[in-house]
C-alpha cells in the first residue's frame, strides 16, 4: 500500500501521507522527504517517528500531476518507497526515484 491520499472537495488538492516502515528505518534517527515537492530539498520535510517506529509525514500536494521522490535517513542512505506508486530512473546508474501519483 503506497501513499495514502485524502482529496479535498474544496481544493485541487490531496492530503498525501508517505510512511516509512520500521524495518526500513532500522536504527534512524533521522528521516527527511525529499522529493519535486520541495525542490529536493534534503532538510526541508522531516518525517516524525511513531511509536511503532515507523516515520510518517502529510504533505497537501496538487492534484493531476505525479511526484518524484525519495527518504533520505540520517543525511546519509537513500531509501525508496516500498509501496510506491511507481519508479522512475533517477539519473544516477542504478538509481530509482518514487513517484506518487495524486
Amino acid at each position: 500500500m503506497g501513499p495514502q491520499k485524502r482529496y479535498l472537495k474544496t481544493k485541487n488538492v490531496s492530503k498525501v501521507t508517505f510512511c516509512l516502515p520500521a524495518e526500513a528505518a532500522r536504527d534512524a534517527q533521522t528521516v527527511y522527504l525529499v522529493g519535486d515537492f520541495n525542490a529536493w530539498a534534503a532538510d526541508a520535510t522531516p518525517m516524525s517517528r511513531l511509536k511503532s517506529g515507523e516515520f510518517k509525514v502529510t504533505l497537501d500536494l496538487e492534484t493531476g500531476r505525479e511526484y518524484e521522490y525519495r527518504f533520505l535517513i540520517d543525511g546519509r542512505v537513500w531509501e525508496n518507497d516500498w509501496a510506491a506508486d511507481d519508479y522512475r530512473p533517477a539519473g544516477i546508474p542504478g538509481a530509482e526515484n518514487s513517484v506518487v501519483a495524486v
